[in-house]
């Protein structure tokens, strides 16, 4: 769970934007969103190996 501690200088519009940075790096909507739907063993052996492969491919190019 993503929590902010509020100061009391802060603004609100500060709080708010400092909780959506926490929930961001904290990556709670990108999983609320992959599990939306179902997804089977094989698609996700897929998707992860697909992941692995794109993740290799930018580390071994130059520059």
């Amino acid at each position: 769970m993503s929590e902010v501690k509020v100061n009391p200088g802060d603004s609100f519009e500060q709080a708010l934007k400092r909780f959506n940075r926490k929930v961001q790096q904290d990556g709670v909507l990108s999983e609320a969103r992959r599990r939306t739907h179902y997804e089977s063993p094989q698609a996700r052996r897929k998707r992860k190996a697909a992941a692995q492969r794109r993740k290799q491919r930018r580390t071994r190019q130059p520059g």
